[in-house]
């Protein structure tokens, strides 16, 4: 496998990767509790402590021939404001994305434009066939991101996503090549 480029720029926002140093900026975005509310494993609050646990295990990520975990940090005007993930890579076949961007950038259109940028990018290096995502129910705005990109509805995991020590459902999304 050739390696990964690291680096996509738009005239609106940058796909890079993760550095130790956008802890206090993640951190910063982050901590917001309806962007915890949508997301199964962010905590609320969202600290630095546990901005820097997740930024390093994301760089090792990188140094993988064959990653399982791919990130990308969305930096606007010289700040990392969210991330895109792709887990659960199965190489040559499928890959969960996740995704979050700081509520100061909500309501602008530019998740859509992002995901569509990332999603090319991970289909492409991972050869993948497929790309899955789980949204909570009420989380209208993540389907209509996903369903912008050319996602289609699956179904309801049932109990399929767990949130602290509480399983709950998730409606799944998925684009197919």
């Amino acid at each position: 496998m050739q390696k990964l480029s690291l680096l996509i720029r738009t005239d609106t926002f940058i796909l890079r990767k993760l550095q130790m140093s956008d802890a206090e900026s993640l951190a910063k975005h982050a901590n917001e509790k309806l962007i915890a509310k949508n997301l199964s494993l962010l905590p609320y609050p969202y600290t630095l402590e546990f901005a820097k646990k997740w930024l390093s295990k994301s760089c090792k990520d990188y140094l993988k021939k064959f990653p399982n975990s791919f990130s990308y940090a969305i930096e606007i005007d010289g700040e990392a404001v969210g991330y895109v993930s792709f887990n659960f890579i199965v190489h040559g076949h499928e890959a969960e994305i996740v995704y979050w961007i700081g509520k100061k950038y909500w309501g602008r259109g530019l998740m859509t434009k992002i995901i569509e940028t990332a999603t090319h990018f991970a289909m492409k290096k991972f050869h993948l066939k497929r790309i899955y995502a789980y949204t909570f129910p009420l989380n209208k705005a993540s389907k209509r991101v996903l369903e912008k990109n050319k996602f289609r509805f699956e179904g309801i995991a049932r109990k399929g996503v767990r949130k602290g020590k509480i399983c709950l459902d998730a409606d799944v999304y998925s684009k197919v090549i």
